[in-house]
């Protein structure tokens, strides 16, 4: 959801030469700035080596729902796989920026009882390591879909239905998909030693455009 608004951004913007798309299979969009790099294995980036030499920036958007998968694939999918991205690129382009895509509540204490909270925490904790003050974390609360899809279950068909009563609660709570995304490509647009982007930290990034 996040990603596909990314892509059109960055297709948009005239500061962005080239797009390197991780994808499990070739989409049909066509673009002289995109190069699709396919792989099955989100663990290993052996063969785009000389295309992440080039990277300045990486959005990473991959997730899954809690609940969706099992334990193990879940903390693969949070943990393994963007740290395994981050590790690649640092090899290829030690001076890049790397901005995850992480959540509210994410606690780097790593002493969190919820699956999430512990797993977005152990990611953050992980991919400061190896970048430094060039990681930064978008941590959205409740992120309100702009384009109609299926809902993953009850609780979001549920969030969705009470988005304007939790838009009143203030700007900690919840953001649109499309702000979401032009937030975190405003992050990659600044220099900044700011690692963890809140949700109203990230609102308020849209405001100084």
């Amino acid at each position: 959801m996040i990603g596909r608004h990314l892509l059109e951004i960055c297709l948009q913007s005239e500061q962005i030469g080239h797009i390197f798309l991780l994808v499990r299979k070739p989409i049909p969009i066509v673009s002289e700035k995109i190069k699709q790099l396919v792989t099955v294995d989100f663990n290993s980036y052996d063969l785009f080596k000389e295309d992440l030499s080039a990277v300045d920036v990486v959005f990473f958007c991959i997730g899954v729902y809690t609940g969706a998968v099992n334990r193990d694939v879940f903390r693969s999918i949070t943990i393994d796989y963007p740290v395994a991205l981050g590790k690649a690129v640092y090899q290829s382009a030690p001076l890049a920026n790397f901005i995850l895509l992480s959540g509210a509540g994410a606690d780097r204490s790593e002493k969190s009882k919820m699956m999430f909270a512990v797993d977005k925490g152990i990611a953050e904790n992980r991919l400061y390591e190896i970048f430094g003050k060039k990681f930064h974390s978008a941590r959205p609360g409740y992120i309100y879909p702009v384009m109609k899809r299926k809902e993953p279950n009850v609780s979001y068909t549920l969030m969705r239905f009470l988005y304007p009563l939790i838009r009143l609660l203030g700007k900690k709570y919840s953001i649109t998909s499309f702000q979401l995304a032009e937030a975190m490509f405003q992050i990659s647009m600044i220099e900044t030693d700011q690692t963890i982007f809140e949700n109203n930290q990230l609102l308020d990034l849209l405001k100084n455009q």
